[in-house]
């Protein structure tokens, strides 16, 4: 019954867009500007898209609303226009993008690799050695939680390696996989944006124009309160033992056996493949260690460090894309090759890993080119313009508060687009102009809200493509990812953006980190005392 008033709903929506179009429909002419450009109506399609996914779950139908949305308020009702900005402008555009043709190329080869290592009997193997030496769910999330910190190069890497290598063993340990995604999901982007050399690095620095863009990134590292605070809560949270909203109930169901608790189960297969008997612990950690080397090596080379170029230059302007498509695919070679003089797996078996890996994937494939199409939609529409014309309005008045500000304006913007990046490109250089001549300390506090909130919209947004790569590696059902969490993600935000106040006004991370800390520690016992603590069964 309610899946049946869910498509009623998402149906009775299309056909009043449709109708929509039919009425009012307008032409356009050669030099066309949508009425609505650079309006608050360009952040109209992500948020009926987002609010769609949360209320019926379907995230296909709600994406697609969001695009027809998008094509209709930028085409002024026509329906030519409609169809011809969704596909050519949108759609088509978007999937012949060179950068994001290189994501889904590496989707795939990842996708294949683990379906390689599952066959080849490495995970299982690996998930016996864990079980011997992990003792408890604890052990086995902050496993996942080290595991995600030390693979700082990038957060789509992050995202499926850590899910591959740590599924078998959270599995093991009754953690839920929504658990799991959180786990992926909070160590993928944050950690990234606090590491030095990582891809996110050489974004940032990017945008920083007129400025050194490194030196900059380094000294906000401290202010970058939400990553850091996500870092901490989740650690504190494993320790603590104890989970709050839809999370908890998750968790509880996971401990009774059921790690899913709802029925979609969309990176499932329901015939399991043989397993080879000779597979080890070796045959899935030299795997993910090639591929971490090897993507290294290729993002470096698209740096231009093997041109001349230092390290810290070559990873500040490498191309992440390229970078990790060429190196997962010498990962690939390198397992491929590893498996045959084993001879753990027949060269057929290996070949037909690929489709299999393919197939593994297109959940977070489609889900990703709806996200981009959706972007396509806002970008046309002028979002950026507008939210940086909003900012750059009121940029001058009540400068202490403004670090509290641009985070919760870079949360919004991030939530409502999917993209972190994005993010960064239209509000860092609003910031450096209003203050790299005034205050220098304030600069770098507001370039750093920035980062952070960008990153706290990411992941709170089920149209990231983080937050959709962590639903695939830990093979969660999207929707469910986003819904368990969103509270713990907000209760990170909120005590940041009281951070970001006190930073305002006191201009020192020796101050205002320890108080950030503080505040974080505090909010994790009141959950606590609330909560309760989450007891294993027998």
């Amino acid at each position: 019954m309610k899946k049946n008033i869910k498509r009623t709903a998402v149906l009775s929506v299309v056909l009043v867009l449709m109708f929509a179009i039919t009425v009012f429909g307008a032409e356009q002419t050669e030099e066309y500007v949508p009425a609505v450009y650079a309006t608050f109506w360009a952040l109209v399609p992500p948020v009926v898209a987002i609010g769609l996914a949360l209320i019926t779950k379907e995230v296909y139908s709600s994406l697609f609303i969001g695009v027809l949305m998008g094509g209709i308020l930028y085409s002024g009702f026509s329906f030519e226009g409609t169809i011809t900005h969704i596909f050519e402008d949108g759609m088509i555009n978007v999937l012949s993008d060179s950068y994001n043709v290189g994501i889904l190329i590496f989707l795939v080869i990842l996708g294949t690799m683990v379906c390689l290592m599952n066959r080849a009997g490495g995970s299982a193997a690996f998930g016996q050695f864990a079980a011997d030496h992990i003792k408890g769910r604890v052990g086995a999330e902050l496993a996942t939680i080290l595991l995600g910190c030390l693979i700082f190069i990038d957060d789509y890497f992050n995202c499926l390696t850590v899910g591959s290598v740590m599924r078998p063993v959270t599995d093991k340990f009754k953690v839920s996989r929504a658990k799991l995604a959180y786990l992926i999901d909070a160590t993928a982007a944050p950690i990234c944006i606090i590491a030095p050399i990582s891809s996110w690095a050489a974004a940032v620095t990017g945008f920083v124009e007129g400025e050194d863009g490194f030196s900059i990134f380094v000294r906000a590292i401290p202010y970058n309160f939400y990553a850091i605070l996500t870092i901490v809560m989740m650690i504190g949270m494993v320790l603590l033992r104890t989970e709050f909203g839809s999370m908890k109930f998750h968790e509880k169901n996971a401990l009774k056996g059921d790690l899913y608790t709802t029925p979609g189960r969309p990176y499932d297969t329901e015939k399991q493949p043989e397993v080879s008997v000779r597979g080890t612990v070796l045959d899935l950690l030299i795997p993910i260690i090639s591929l971490i080397i090897c993507c290294m090596v290729g993002m470096l080379y698209t740096g231009g460090f093997f041109s001349g170029e230092d390290f810290v230059t070559a990873f500040s302007q490498s191309d992440a894309s390229l970078g990790l498509t060429m190196g997962s695919f010498f990962g690939l070679l390198i397992t491929i090759g590893l498996y045959q003089v084993r001879r753990v797996l027949k060269f057929s078996e290996c070949m037909a890993c690929i489709p299999e890996g393919f197939k593994s994937m297109v959940p977070a494939i489609m889900i990703l080119s709806f996200a981009w199409t959706l972007k396509a939609m806002t970008d046309s529409l002028g979002a950026d313009v507008y939210v940086a014309t909003v900012v750059a309005s009121s940029a001058r008045s009540l400068l202490n508060f403004l670090p509290a500000i641009i985070f919760v304006v870079g949360c919004f913007l991030a939530f409502a687009t999917g993209t972190s990046w994005g993010t960064f490109g239209i509000l860092i250089p609003i910031v450096v102009a209003v203050f790299e001549n005034s205050n220098p300390d304030l600069m770098i506090i507001s370039i750093s809200a920035c980062m952070a909130g960008a990153v706290c919209g990411d992941h709170c947004s089920p149209i990231s493509d983080t937050t959709i790569m962590a639903s695939a590696g830990a093979q969660c059902e999207h929707v469910n990812h986003v819904t368990t969490q969103l509270p713990y993600a907000v209760t990170a935000a909120v005590v940041s953006f009281v951070s970001y106040i006190i930073a305002g006004f006191v201009q020192s991370a020796w101050i205002a980190l320890p108080i950030a800390i503080a505040l974080m520690v505090a909010t994790m016992f009141v959950i606590r005392a609330v909560n309760g603590v989450l007891k294993e069964e027998a």
